[in-house]
């Protein structure tokens, strides 16, 4: 390989020295995990070791996810430095998976099913776990994974795979990029499953239940009871058909993705466009009841048009206009499921099993609960769609770091990238709790 192929894309500016590829065999040796056990020696004794899954899933060894086992002196233990290696997987591409032993620990063996890689040349340990989870290492290990069912790979072709080594300052530094990624990834992780939770809770309290008049959470300038609507009062059944097709986009109604078009969603129009002369035309902010049921939709979803333009839409849907109520409101309410048990005591999935079957007459019985205010209902719209919101943030931001392809740097613990991400982030938390600063259960909870 030539010298000019040893230099990576990317790099720190103060190093400029080509990089080594060495082979793992020329820079450490190989043992085995635990052997010669029996199911009656895990579970319990002083010993502890490595599981299949802590190296499956963490670059750097994680030692709080060690389990006991009574230990003899035939076995080998582990140290700081020390490299693992799932054997097998099912897939090809999970075979090899690595991870990296952070410390020294009294008493932590490897367990049976991964083998250990012992350098003797000095590694940065973070360098070390990241660059034997690049993308280059990883294709070298679904190549060397042999099998049918059970895919497995031989400790002694692991050892012939040749990784870039540079100097041990570089290491350092690459490692410690890469571990502070990680350490981002985590932060935002936790905080977008805060605001998942958060909004979780929030549907569940913020609506009352069983026919109350009052939510568990409410806005405090807020005190009247909350009022019981029929469908049919508050929405009229959309019944324009689409004659002479003018309008030629077929929507559909996902569970998951709301009201799109057959377009983007199939990337071609399933319906024939000289047969939906007899659709519905759908027009922005229209309702739609779907009757398909799924996991995620156990009596089928009601989802809002928000693509700001008309379709066309299959007659087995339900398409309603309301009225009097504030939309986003409406939207969130059909996101509860507070209308799970009308749909279940007045419906049944009827000889279809994918389908839920229910009469327009009595879809239109269904009981709405409903804020005379309408300045309540518009809060609670607006404070959900704050939290939908942030979650959308923060999951462009976890996209954004897992496919960075810049090197930061860490001087002083400053990243100006980094810091304009959180300034972004303080603003939106600020917007959120200045419109909503009044309500001290959900602050505590931001």
């Amino acid at each position: 390989m030539s010298e000019k192929k040893n230099v990576p894309k990317l790099r720190f500016p103060e190093f400029t020295e080509p990089w080594e590829q060495r082979k793992l065999g020329d820079m450490g040796s190989t043992f085995n995990g635990l052997s010669g056990k029996t199911k009656d020696d895990f579970g319990h004794g002083e010993a502890k070791f490595i599981t299949y899954m802590n190296v499956f899933s963490n670059p750097i060894a994680d030692l709080t996810m060690t389990e006991s086992i009574e230990i003899d002196k035939k076995q080998k233990s582990v140290k700081a430095g020390d490299v693992f290696f799932t054997t097998s997987s099912e897939t090809p591409d999970e075979v090899g998976m690595s991870s990296v032993m952070p410390e020294d620990a009294d008493n932590i063996y490897l367990n049976s099913f991964c083998f250990g890689y012992r350098p003797t040349e000095k590694f940065d340990l973070n360098y070390l776990a990241y660059v034997l989870r690049a993308d280059s290492f990883r294709k070298e290990m679904t190549f060397l994974a042999q099998g049918i069912s059970r895919y497995n790979i031989s400790k002694n072709k692991v050892m012939e795979v040749c990784i870039p080594v540079p100097t041990i300052e570089e290491q350092t530094k690459v490692g410690r990029y890469f571990r502070n990624l990680d350490h981002l990834i985590t932060l935002h992780q936790r905080k977008l499953d805060h605001v998942k939770d958060l909004k979780k809770s929030m549907l569940q309290k913020m609506f009352p239940k069983n026919g109350q008049l009052y939510p568990e959470v409410r806005f405090p300038e807020f005190t009247d009871a909350w009022e019981q609507r029929k469908l049919g009062e508050i929405s009229d059944k959309v019944t324009k058909k689409n004659q002479d097709v003018v309008v030629d986009e077929v929507f559909t109604n996902s569970a998951e993705y709301g009201i799109i078009s057959q377009r983007d969603f199939f990337d071609k129009d399933i319906a024939n466009t000289e047969n939906i002369d007899g659709y519905y035309v759908v027009e922005p902010n229209d309702f739609v009841y779907n009757p398909r049921i799924s996991t995620t939709a156990p009596f089928g979803p009601i989802k809002r048009n928000k693509l700001e333009r008309s379709g066309a839409m299959s007659p087995l849907y339900y398409v309603f206009r309301p009225n009097n109520v504030d939309l986003s409101y409406l939207e969130w309410f059909f996101q509860t499921s507070c209308w799970y048990p009308f749909m279940r005591f007045n419906g049944n999935s009827g000889a279809r099993s994918d389908r839920f079957a229910i009469t327009d007459k009595i879809f239109n019985e269904m009981p709405i609960s409903l804020p005379q205010d309408i300045e309540e209902q518009k809060r609670i719209g607006m404070f959900l769609t704050t939290l939908d919101t942030l979650i959308t943030l923060h999951q462009r931001k976890l996209g954004a770091i897992n496919l960075t392809n810049a090197i930061v740097l860490f001087d002083n613990g400053y990243n100006p990238a980094l810091a304009c991400e959180l300034i972004i982030l303080k603003g939106v938390l600020t917007y959120a709790k200045h419109h909503y600063q009044k309500q001290h259960v959900i602050l505590r909870l931001l």
